[in-house]
C-alpha cells in the first residue's frame, strides 16, 4: 500500500507556514538568535523561539487564546492549516490524530501557571484530549513520547497503522515549547553551546535549543502536493541500543539497525538513497555516533545534512519538522547546506553538505536518535 504525504505545516522561529520556513532555509537564514529572556534562563544565550505575538494574533482568528496553553495554540493552528491543505476530516473515524511531544505542557508545573488550567492538562493525555476536543475527533488522539525521536517515530507508527488498514489517514503533529524546566535540564548536562550550533564540525561544543510545531498528514488516498510530484513514506524502523540514559551508543549499532531495517522495509539498498537528513545535534557524542552508523550502513558517501543550525533542536517537533523540510527539498530538488559546518570533526568520514545545490532527488533517509538509546529511520520517496 502506498502512503502519501497529503499536507503539512511548520510553525517555527522561521515562520508560520511550510513555504515561509522553506524559503528562509533556502536563503540560509537561521532562527537561532541571542535571547535575554530571564524567564527561561538567568543568563542570555542563543535560542530559536516562535514569535509569541504573531502566534496569539493568528490564534485569535480561530479560538480564544486564554483557553489554551501556548503549545496547544501552536498545535491547533498547525494541524488546522495542514488538514485544510489535505482535504481530510479529523471527525472521520477513519482518521487518527497522533500527538508527538517530549514535555507537553510542562510549564503548567510552574508557580502562577498551574492554577490557570485544570490539573490534568499537565499530563500528556490531558494535552492530547484538549487538542482532540477542539477538533471533535471521532477517535481519541494517540500520544507518542520517546525523547528526541518522538516526531519521526510517530510518522513511522502512523504509516504502519495505515498499512495495517486500521486507519486511512493519520495526522501527526509534533511540538514542544521552551520553558525554564527544559532549558535548565540541558544546562545541567552542560550540553548547550554559547554560540549557534556547529553540527559535525571539529569546533562543535554543544546544541542549540529551539521550539516549533510541525504537522504532517499521511493518507492511503492519493493527494498531490503539486500536479506532477507525489511523496510517499516508503519504509521505516526504530530500535533501542540500551546504552545509557542520556549518552548515545559509542558504536552506532543501534542507529545502524534502524537504518538497515528501514531500507529492508522499503525494499531498497544504500545505493538508492539520494541524501540523508540526519539528527546532527552538534554534541560530541551524537555526531560521532551518527558518523559510525552511517558508515556501518554503507552510506558514508551519500550527501548528508543537519537542519539544527536553522531551527535549533526542537525536541518532539524535530522529527516532523525536519521530515517536512526534507520532503520539500525533494519537491524542489535542492540539497540543503548544513549551517555551522566548516571543518570535519567526526570520527568517521561522512559527506556533509557544505553548500545548497540543485540535485535530482528521489529517496531521502531521515534519521534521529535520543535519550535512553532510542533510534529511528524513515525513508521518503518520490512516486
Amino acid at each position: 500500500m502506498t502512503i502519501y504525504i497529503a499536507g503539512d505545516n511548520i510553525i517555527s522561529s522561521l515562520g508560520f507556514t511550510t513555504d515561509e520556513n522553506m524559503d528562509n532555509v533556502l536563503k540560509e537564514i537561521t532562527g537561532i538568535r541571542e535571547t535575554d529572556d530571564r524567564q527561561l534562563s538567568p543568563e542570555g544565550f542563543p535560542l530559536a523561539l516562535v514569535d509569541s505575538q504573531k502566534l496569539s494574533g493568528f490564534f485569535k482568528d480561530i479560538a480564544n487564546p486564554i483557553q489554551y496553553t501556548r503549545l496547544e495554540q501552536m498545535m491547533i493552528l498547525s494541524v488546522k492549516r495542514a488538514v485544510k491543505l489535505s482535504g481530510i476530516a479529523l471527525q472521520d473515524p477513519r482518521t487518527l490524530l497522533i500527538i508527538s511531544t517530549t514535555k507537553g505542557n510542562v510549564e503548567l508545573l510552574e508557580n502562577g501557571k498551574k492554577e490557570v488550567f485544570p490539573t490534568n492538562r499537565v499530563y500528556l493525555w490531558g494535552l492530547a484530549n484538549a487538542i482532540g476536543d477542539y477538533f471533535k475527533t471521532s477517535v481519541p488522539p494517540l500520544v507518542v513520547s520517546n525523547a528526541c525521536i518522538s516526531g519521526l517515530l510517530a510518522i513511522e507508527i502512523g504509516a504502519r497503522l495505515i498499512r495495517n488498514r486500521q486507519y486511512e489517514n493519520v495526522v501527526v503533529v509534533g511540538g514542544d515549547v521552551l520553558t525554564a524546566f527544559i532549558v535548565s535540564g540541558f544546562q545541567s548536562f552542560k550540553s548547550l553551546s554559547p554560540l549557534p550550533c556547529k553540527p559535525y564540525d571539529i569546533l562543535r561544543d554543544g546544541l542549540s535549543l529551539g521550539e516549533a510545531c510541525a504537522t504532517i498528514v499521511l493518507s492511503s488516498h492519493k493527494h498531490l502536493l503539486n500536479n506532477t510530484f507525489t511523496i510517499e513514506v516508503a519504509g521505516g524502523a526504530s530500535s533501542n541500543d540500551a546504552n545509557h540514559i542520556s549518552g548515545p551508543s559509542r558504536s552506532g549499532d543501534g542507529l545502524f539497525y534502524s537504518i538497515r531495517n528501514a531500507l529492508k522495509s522499503a525494499n531498497m539498498s544504500a545505493d538508492d538513497i539520494d541524501f540523508i537528513c540526519a539528527h546532527g545535534t552538534a554534541t560530541p557524542y551524537n555526531d560521532d555516533m551518527e558518523s559510525k552508523a552511517v558508515n556501518l550502513a554503507g552510506l558514508q558517501d551519500t550527501p548528508l545534512n543537519s537542519l539544527k543550525g536553522y531551527f535549533g533542536h526542537t525536541l518532539g517537533a524535530a522529527g516532523t519538522l525536519e521530515s517536512i523540510i526534507s520532503i520539500h527539498s525533494m519537491l524542489r530538488n535542492k540539497l540543503i547546506k548544513t549551517i555551522g559546518f566548516i571543518t570535519p570533526g567526526v570520527v568517521e568520514d561522512i559527506n556533509v553538505i557544505r553548500e545548497t545545490q540543485d540535485c535530482k532527488l528521489n529517496n531521502c533517509l531521515k534519521i534521529a536518535s535520543g535519550f535512553g538509546g532510542c533510534n529511528g529511520a524513515v525513508i521518503f520517496s518520490a512516486v
